[in-house]
Parts: C-alpha cells; sequence; structure tokens
C-alpha cells in the first residue's frame, strides 16, 4: 500500500502544535508574562494548528 503524501499545510499544523505543546509546559511562566493572553494565545494556535491539519482531509466517500 501507498501512504498518501502530507502537504505543507499538514506539516505546518503539526510544527504549530508542537508549539502548543511546548506553550503548556511553560504555561505558568507565560501566565506570570502575558496574563490570560497566554491562555488566548494557546487556544488561537491550537485552533490554527487543527485547521492546517484536518483542511487536507477530504473523503468525497463520507456520507452527508
Amino acid at each position: 500500500m501507498q501512504e498518501p503524501e502530507r502537504g505543507p499545510n499538514f506539516v505546518m499544523g503539526n510544527i504549530i502544535l508542537t508549539v502548543c505543546v511546548v506553550m503548556l509546559l511553560f504555561m505558568g511562566s507565560l501566565w506570570e508574562q502575558l496574563g490570560a493572553g497566554a491562555l488566548v494565545l494557546w487556544m488561537v494556535l491550537a485552533g490554527v494548528g487543527m485547521y492546517f491539519i484536518m483542511g487536507e482531509k477530504s473523503n468525497p466517500n463520507l456520507p452527508d
């Protein structure tokens, strides 16, 4: 079986989600520096990362 090729959006999404994981590791110090903005920034980055990853998923065989 041949695996489907992953496009640049998939790679970019994984990079962004990796940054989100690193942000979670340092959320305590980020919270002290940015306040609630750290949480908002994390949520925005996680959403953008998931958008890039899920953007390439298209299966026309799925029911509506």
